[in-house]
């Protein structure tokens, strides 16, 4: 409408020579962009009425040819404005369902589970994007508080949909299986099968990275089973350690041709410990020299914080790093160990 105006002051203003009226029919092909279209007719008609306005004054303007182009371009204008709104309310309803879906399968975690403290953290690495085959989740059983986090090869709808196999398996086989690697045989089974409902055309099958950690109640340890994923850390007294599985476990959906041995270490889990479970989103976040994130110094310059607070750093200390660019999806649990004697710690 500014526009309109300006054109309009500046025609009324300017020699005959100018013909600033010419780029009258400028002003609704710009506001089909952002308006709806009876606004932008209207702009459209407001236009033409100025173009004859002008003709009073200058009989020579061609006001029949400028006219023509005015209602021209605002019939195409609207109907770009239609098409622009449909699309629009499109994009909306698939949000929408993309947000039902990330809260079905990275539904938000307990900030508490039998007095142990965890938190979540997801960022997508595409902008519209809601979620990817990184995925998480935690169980309170009888065996203790169980933890999953995982990453699905590649991107996509068929990434998501393998996530979910494994998600909704260990929904169900963490309360049922008394150890790690019933659990993983469970969740081996249900990739496998997924990806032999789902295959994917001119592409491997479906496998997926996991780790699964189990902390008994009362803490004291915590058993870890690595399937291929990257290891967590544990902050303990201001050090940090990389827990490398002793014996490296086969990914999802790989153990018939890598075999199904798997191994379960058990690391001492004190009150006040920091564990930090993450997808290598993180760990190969690089800056712009193509340096990889150090994730184990950063662990270390870290405090005695809170889970939330944890993350929230990492948050920004990862975009802050990558420029506010990431390259692949993030996944990641903070997890503080209990006090032994069931009294919360300050936050």
């Amino acid at each position: 409408m500014i526009l309109t105006v300006v054109i309009a002051s500046l025609a009324f203003s300017t020699p005959r020579e100018i013909a600033v009226s010419r780029l009258l029919p400028a002003a609704p092909a710009l506001a089909a962009a952002m308006w709806p279209v009876l606004p932008t007719i209207l702009l459209g008609t407001f236009c033409l009425l100025v173009m004859i306005s002008l003709s009073f004054f200058y009989t020579d303007l061609g006001t029949q040819y400028t006219g023509a182009a005015i209602i021209a371009v605002t019939l195409a204008a609207a109907y770009a404005s239609h098409v622009r709104l449909q699309r629009e309310e499109i994009l909306l309803q698939v949000r929408l369902v993309a947000d039902a879906v990330q809260q079905v399968l990275l539904r938000p975690l307990p900030r508490r589970i039998e007095n142990v403290e965890m938190e979540s953290l997801y960022l997508a690495a595409q902008e519209q994007a809601r979620i990817g085959g990184d995925f998480y989740e935690a169980a309170g059983t009888r065996y203790g508080v169980r933890l999953l986090i995982g990453d699905v090869r590649g991107k996509g709808l068929s990434a998501v949909g393998a996530a979910s196999a494994v998600i909704n398996c260990f929904r169900e086989a963490a309360y049922d299986e008394p150890d790690l690697p019933g659990i993983i045989h469970r969740l081996e089974t249900s990739i496998a099968r997924h990806s032999a409902a789902f295959p994917i055309q001119d592409r491997p099958e479906h496998f997926a990275t996991a780790l699964i950690a189990e902390i008994p109640r009362g803490g004291g340890h915590i058993r870890l089973l690595n399937c291929g994923h990257p290891p967590p850390l544990l902050a303990h007294c201001g050090k940090v350690r990389v827990l490398e599985p002793t014996t490296p476990s086969p990914p999802l959906n790989l153990a018939a041709l890598i075999g199904d041995q798997y191994c379960v270490d058990t690391v001492d889990f004190a009150p006040g410990d920091q564990l930090l479970l993450y997808t290598d989103g993180v760990s190969e976040a690089r800056d712009h020299a193509g340096e990889f994130f150090p994730l184990p110094d950063w662990m270390g310059r870290q405090g005695p914080e809170p889970p939330r607070q944890l993350l929230d750093r990492l948050h920004r200390d990862l975009l802050d790093y990558s420029g506010g660019r990431l390259d692949d999806d993030i996944a990641a649990l903070a997890v503080r160990c209990p006090n032994a004697q069931g009294r919360e710690y300050p936050v």
